[in-house]
Formats: C-alpha cells, sequence, structure tokens
C-alpha cells in the first residue's frame, strides 16, 4: 500500500464547533484514516463555532474522499470545501519570461528592438556562431516531448505531459540556472519529431528529449544527434544511467566490491535500462544480464527488436536464460527500472553476499524496500520517503550547465562517465544509507557542471589534434 505523501496534499475548510476539544477531535480523525496532518490554521473564532483549515497528506483521491467522510462523521463539523494543493500549485503554469534589460525609455527600446537590433542581426548572419553569444541561445534547452511515455502514466499526448515539462523546465532553472521551455509535439510520427526538432534547433543551446517511448526513442536521438549541432540528451535514458551509474560507485564502496568483479542484473530494457546497461559496459563490468517482461534476453531468443539484438550481443556472457528468478541466482546487483512487485525474500536470497538492490520502478518498487533491506547491503529506489533516492535531478540540471558553459556540440559517453563520478564523489564517505546525495544539495550541479565542462574541453583538444 502505497503511504500518504505531499503529491495528494489537501486543504479542507471546516466548520467545527468552539470546544476545547474540537482540535483535537478533527485531527484524530483524520489520524484514524491514515491522513497526516502537516498543518492547522484557525480562520474564524466566534463564540459558538470556529472555521478550521487543515492540510493533510493522503495516498490518494479516494483516500482523500475517505478523509472528508471521516471529518464529517464528527459531531457539530462539516466541510465547507477540499482544496487540491496540487493542483493549486499548477494553476496558469509554473514558468514564466522575464526580460532581462530595463525597457524604460526610447533609448533602451532602440537599442534592445528596432533600429540597434538590426546591428546585432547582421553580426549573426555574417558568423553564425554568435548566435551563443548574443542571444538566449547560450543559455537555453528545449524539453521536447511527444507525451508517449510520460512518467508511468503511459501515452497521454503532448498536452497532457506539459505539467511536467513544466516541472523539468522548473528544476533546470532552479538548479543550474539553466533557461529551459517545454516543447510538446503533436505528433507521435518518429520523421516529424526529428524534422520539428530540427527546424527549432537555431533557438537552443541544447535539447532534451523527454518521456519519448521505446524504441522510438533511440533512433530519434541517433539521428538527431547526427543532423544538429547542439547536445541532444535523452534525459530517461541518459539521465537515469548517470545517477544509477554514480549511486553504484559508492555502493561499491560500501560493499568492497569492484566493478570487474560483479554480476549486475539489470530488469526492464526500455529507455533508462538500456542506457544504464551501456554506461555499465563503459565501466568495464564483469557481466550484465539483462531481464524485460519475456525474461532473460540472450542471443538466441526469437523475436527481439533491433535494441534487444544489440544488448543481447553485448551481455550475458554465460548465455544464461529463464527468468528475472533465474537470473538472480548469483547476483552482486539488482537494477529495476520495470514494474512493481516483481520479487520478494526468495529471490533475494539466491543472490550474492553483500547484495546491492537498486529497485526504481516508481511508485511501487520491483521489491518492497524494507524486505530488501532486511537482506542486501544496500537499497536505493527512486522514492523520496526512503534513503538512497535516485532521481534525474542530480544530473540534468549540472549536464547542461556544463555543455552550454562549454559551447559543447555534442555529449559523449565520457562526460556522462564523468557526470557520474562527480555525483558520487559529493558523497565523501558513504555509508548503506547514504550512497547519492540529497535532490537539494546545491553543490551537486556545480560539480556535474564541472566535470562536463572538463570533459567536453579535453575532447575538443583531441579533435584539434586529430583535425591537425
Amino acid at each position: 500500500m502505497s503511504i500518504p505523501g505531499p503529491g495528494y496534499a489537501i486543504t479542507a475548510r471546516v466548520d467545527a464547533p468552539a470546544h476545547p476539544t474540537s482540535a483535537g477531535d478533527l485531527t484524530a480523525a483524520v489520524g484514524q484514516v491514515g491522513g497526516v496532518v502537516t498543518a492547522f490554521d484557525v480562520v474564524e473564532a466566534r463564540t459558538e463555532s470556529l472555521v478550521v483549515d487543515i492540510s493533510v497528506n493522503a495516498r490518494n483521491t479516494e483516500h482523500v474522499e475517505e478523509i472528508k467522510t471521516a471529518i464529517e462523521q464528527l459531531e457539530g463539523f462539516s466541510v465547507r470545501k477540499v482544496s487540491d494543493r496540487t493542483f493549486l500549485l499548477h494553476l496558469g503554469g509554473k514558468i514564466e519570461v522575464r526580460s532581462k534589460v530595463n525597457l524604460r525609455t526610447r533609448d533602451d527600446l532602440s537599442r534592445a528592438y528596432t533600429p540597434g537590433v538590426a546591428r546585432v542581426s547582421m553580426a549573426i548572419a555574417e558568423n553564425p556562431s554568435d548566435a551563443r553569444r548574443l542571444t538566449i541561445k547560450r543559455n537555453t534547452v528545449a524539453v521536447v516531448t511527444d507525451g508517449s511515455a510520460v512518467l508511468g502514466l503511459g501515452n497521454i499526448g503532448a498536452a497532457a505531459a506539459m505539467p511536467v515539462m513544466e516541472g523539468k523546465a522548473a528544476l533546470f532553472k532552479q538548479f543550474a540556472g539553466v533557461d529551459a521551455w517545454p516543447v510538446c509535439l503533436d505528433t507521435q510520427d518518429t520523421e516529424e519529431i526529428i524534422r520539428t526538432v530540427q527546424l527549432i534547433a537555431p533557438g537552443y543551446g541544447g535539447i532534451n528529449l523527454e518521456d519519448i517511448a521505446a524504441p522510438r526513442c533511440f533512433e530519434i536521438e541517433r539521428r538527431l544527434r547526427e543532423l544538429l549541432d547542439i547536445p541532444v540528451f535523452h534525459d530517461d535514458q541518459h539521465g537515469t544511467a548517470v545517477v544509477v551509474l554514480g549511486a553504484l560507485r559508492n555502493a561499491l564502496r560500501v560493499v568492497g566490491k569492484k566493478f570487474s568483479d560483479i554480476r549486475v542484473v539489470v530488469c526492464g530494457v526500455g529507455a533508462a535500462g538500456s542506457a544504464i546497461i551501456r554506461l555499465l559496459g563503459s565501466e568495464q563490468t564483469a557481466d550484465v544480464v539483462a531481464v524485460d517482461v519475456d525474461g532473460i534476453v540472450h542471443t538466441g531468443r526469437e523475436g527481439m527488436d533491433d535494441n534487444l539484438v544489440s544488448i543481447a550481443a553485448q551481455t550475458n556472457k554465460d548465455g544464461k536464460q529463464g527468468t528475472l528468478a533465474d537470473a538472480l541466482v548469483g547476483a552482486d546487483v539488482f537494477i529495476g527500472v520495470s514494474a512493481p512487485n516483481l520479487f520478494g525474500a526468495d529471490e533475494l536470497r539466491t543472490m550474492n553476499d553483500d547484495s546491492i538492490v537498486f529497485a526504481l520502478a516508481n511508485p511501487d518498487p520491483e521489491v518492497d524496500p524494507t524486505l530488501a533491506m532486511r537482506h542486501a547491503a544496500v537499497v536505493a529506489t527512486g522514492r523520496s520517503d526512503y534513503p538512497n533516492q535516485i532521481n534525474n535531478v542530480l544530473a540534468f540540471p549540472g549536464v547542461f550547465r556544463g555543455l552550454l558553459d562549454a559551447q559543447a556540440h555534442d555529449i559523449t559517453d565520457e562526460m556522462m562517465l564523468a557526470a557520474a563520478e562527480a555525483i558520487a564523489d559529493v558523497v565523501a564517505e558513504p555509508n548503506p544509507s547514504f550512497i547519492v546525495p540529497s535532490v537539494f544539495d546545491q553543490s551537486v550541479a556545480p560539480a556535474v557542471a564541472e566535470a562536463l565542462r572538463t570533459a567536453a574541453s579535453k575532447q575538443a583538444r583531441r579533435g584539434e589534434v586529430e583535425a591537425g
């Protein structure tokens, strides 16, 4: 069962009797049905009655109704209205455009717009690279989606994806000072997406692909990287992979193991799983076994798409076949980016001593984290209510900050490995409950950005040597 959280936060305005026990009766009623009271404010106080705002974290919409009913069953209490605090936060959207320059006089207007702006436009026409210096391109990222794989909600379309993309843009600004903008495309045709992004690219310094379903996302990213002279980063793939790898570096430090000695089971071979497998290969991991809904991925399996064929050729050196349970026997690490409640204690016992479990399905992980903690040495999830939250916000703001600062034209595996190492190094002394920094640690994005700038500079110097 899910637990109450701020994602289902409500504020109920309640009429209550002016009695010394009213506050206790109200909070007790909410608590008895599992609500978590986060705030209690008396709005009005009269001789015979009170008006109270009580803020509560709930589990889901059904639980909200249960809380409302519990309040109204108290004698003398009635609920005037229930406000959903999440929806209130989204009213009118979460981001806006602000001018960086003052436009208070005719002179200001003449420089910022016509006629003065024409001189700047002509300078860019003569030297297109000046766009990074003289326009917002130097600090702007397009957050592009087709709405086909939004969070765990599936194919909900471009308009419904907007709140998520706005949130992503807000995180870019908050954590790295990057100006990002949602670009929600009303098409799920691969060629139309590629062409559209190609057409809008001159206005941006980077492209963040988001919530595009596999396997189309692989081709879209590959083709755009070939076509554009700015970095293209699919966060569902590479952002997840970078944070997972950073966390795994520290988890291995905790248990005293090396990449070259471990066998890793990756459950889920979509966008995130495929990118994780790719970076694990770059770390010279001893063996990786991929598992999807049809079982272990191996070279003899029929009906695989191109992505699975490629993964089969790179993984599972012993040719294992069977189910997830078979894959876990003798494994050192489990990384799940798949579906909830796939295994339990019996399978955990078959893993090697000092095992590591990253159960990242949200909101319900592949295995109960509390159960996993009884068997594994280190456990991580994608949730904020357990230790070791694996969250992409640790990666993408700093990654793009570094790419934009370096005026990079692409992003490589070397850069992503550098980002993973930077995230890991923020945690000076990892322990089983602290292998990855907090998402609010303000040192993370600058560390990742510096790692990206350094890696990009090295790559540029190599390119100059090879060209010269």
